[in-house]
């Protein structure tokens, strides 16, 4: 896998679909399968399941109300929480042998990072209005609309080649040590990877969060007056 296009591992209609794209689906529809199940079978008695199921979602919770206001955690915990766990179950597949993280390939990552830039907008809109919220972006002044752009843009960009970057690098390393020392370090080097993933599911779950969060901050700062009504 070149990390670009991936391997193709059908064809359908003329159309290649890489290994990357079949496990992200495959990943989603275990994702619905897994919360439809957990949804019906949760009791007031709760299994081993629901309880670390409730710790995670209780978790996940107190980091989203950390940055964005209480009213938004509800809107915004759902879309995060779930980037959380698709980023992190994606970059564990790179343990399985024979398999390759889907967060490996470039066109997942920029998928990822495009929804993260859909979403901002999305939720900074629904909580201003289209008026408000794009008037934002000529403040303090006009003159910095270019640079609100190309920061936009930037961001997304780098939300996109940090974590396929990191990922990649880190396969590339466990091969390269396998190649050396053969299989007399697979204990560590499955450490690392689990630690890695977890990291870097934390840090794109955060960033997409943190561009949330000032979405919603910049939706609640009161506008500036125009110059007739700082005249009256």
């Amino acid at each position: 896998m070149n990390g670009l296009s991936g391997n193709v591992w059908l064809t359908m209609a003329g159309i290649g679909l890489s290994e990357a794209l079949l496990l992200s689906v495959a990943l989603t529809g275990l994702f619905v399968v897994l919360a439809y199940a957990l949804g019906h079978s949760l009791s007031d008695r709760p299994g081993r399941l629901q309880v670390v199921a409730e710790a995670v979602l209780t978790l996940m919770t107190e980091t989203v109300a950390e940055v964005v206001p209480p009213p938004a955690v509800p809107r915004v915990l759902p879309f995060i929480a779930t980037l959380w766990l698709f980023i992190l179950a994606a970059n564990l597949l790179g343990l399985v042998p024979g398999l390759s993280a889907p967060t490996r390939d470039l066109s997942v990552t920029s998928a990822l990072a495009v929804l993260v830039f859909l979403a901002v907008h999305v939720y900074g809109v629904r909580a201003a209005g289209w008026r408000r919220y794009l008037r934002h972006y000529l403040q303090p002044s006009p003159i910095l609309l270019p640079f609100h752009l190309i920061s936009e843009l930037t961001r997304t960009l780098a939300l996109a080649v940090r974590l396929f970057g990191n990922m990649m690098s880190l396969e590339m390393a466990a091969l390269l040590v396998l190649l050396v020392a053969g299989f007399l370090v697979p204990v560590p080097l499955l450490l690392l990877h689990v630690i890695e993933a977890l990291v870097q599911a934390y840090i794109f779950g955060m960033l997409a969060l943190i561009y949330i969060g000032g979405a919603l901050e910049a939706a609640s700062t009161p506008e500036s007056p125009s110059p007739k009504e700082s005249a009256s």
